[in-house]
């Protein structure tokens, strides 16, 4: 099954700091906070969308300090959808929270709850960096709520960002690894994006920061995502979700409402040209045949995928053929078009 979430956004809320990109009002849409009523409704109607795949999603309570807030509130929340998972009608509760607020009393209060996910905002595994964008946690936090968060039984998520203010490729690469040597069953990826009324703006509009651009975030999300995919780590999250609000609120940065895709289809040229090269492949006209789901990926953005192709000597097809493996692919060469 396709990871998927019931989810409610909850945010700000109890947060004790303000991050340098912060503006999750924009980022997630929301203009409120939601209630226990608001959790009934949601999940209502998640069941009566997904019918039995329901009980394969988690009702998700987002926003980054989950943990941090008002306890009675909190407790409200998770009140409301605990009964859905003891009824079996939904997976589990999945939260996000701060590595810095997640100690073993919360854990043994998430845990009676039905909480199985805990996600942690840890953005970079770089003091330095976490320092600059007004983190206030450090890397060591990082480490130690993630080991106490699987040895509780919990499955852990880990959250991190590129393109942030001090931060570079090499630095997304390190964090990169470090989170993955503490064993998370998922991982989200979220290039910075600089939103009107946040520290990144002002910084922008000095000359202090300047964002990543587009194909340079692809490319390095794309390097990302296979890092992660064959250490065996899912990404469950590439790029922000698209909300009016983000798109209103958005003054730079690389966003684009299909950027999980865009880094699919660079990932998917490199391991073409790869093959390629390994393969002495002569230039000249190519078939590449691909799952029907991958067309697109392969083809790429206004067909970039095959115009790079071209620049190295290959007039490619891309054809679908269902007997392909998503995203692996099979090359001949062809008599020509």
């Amino acid at each position: 099954m396709k990871h998927a979430n019931v989810a409610l956004f909850v945010p700000n809320v109890g947060c004790p700091h303000r991050c340098s990109f912060c503006d999750q009002r924009s980022i997630s849409g929301e203009t409120r906070l939601p209630g226990a009523e608001d959790v009934v409704r949601a999940a209502e109607t998640a069941r009566r969308s997904l019918k039995e795949k329901s009980r394969f999603a988690e009702i998700a309570f987002f926003g980054g300090s989950f943990t941090a807030m008002n306890r009675g509130y909190m407790c409200s929340l998770l009140e409301a959808a605990a009964p859905y998972v003891q009824k079996g009608l939904f997976a589990g509760i999945r939260i996000s929270t701060r590595p810095d607020a997640a100690d073993e009393e919360t854990l043994k209060l998430l845990r009676r709850y039905g909480v199985t996910a805990i996600e942690l905002g840890a953005q970079s595994m770089d003091d330095e960096v976490l320092r600059k964008n007004g983190r206030g946690h450090t890397a060591k936090d990082v480490e130690t709520a993630s080991a106490r968060i699987r040895a509780d039984g919990f499955s852990l998520g880990l959250q991190m960002m590129t393109g942030l203010y001090g931060d570079d490729e090499k630095g997304a690469e390190r964090t990169a690894r470090a989170l993955a040597a503490l064993h998370p069953d998922t991982v989200r990826i979220y290039p910075a994006i600089v939103m009107e009324g946040t520290e990144l703006a002002e910084r922008y509009r000095r000359g202090e920061y300047r964002p990543m651009a587009l194909s340079r975030a692809v490319d390095l999300c794309c390097t990302l995502l296979g890092f992660f995919q064959e250490k065996g780590i899912r990404v469950i999250r590439l790029g922000l979700h698209s909300t009016p609000e983000l798109e209103r609120g958005r003054l730079a940065g690389p966003w684009h409402p299909a950027f999980r895709e865009l880094c699919e289809s660079r990932m998917m040229l490199r391991n073409i040209t790869a093959y390629l090269e390994r393969e002495k492949v002569p230039q000249g006209d190519l078939l590449i045949r691909v799952s029907p789901s991958c067309v697109s990926r392969a083809t790429g953005q206004k067909r970039c995928n095959l115009s790079a192709l071209l620049s190295l000597g290959y007039r490619a097809e891309i054809t679908a053929d269902d007997t392909v493996a998503p995203f692996s692919f099979a090359v001949t060469k062809s008599e020509g078009r």
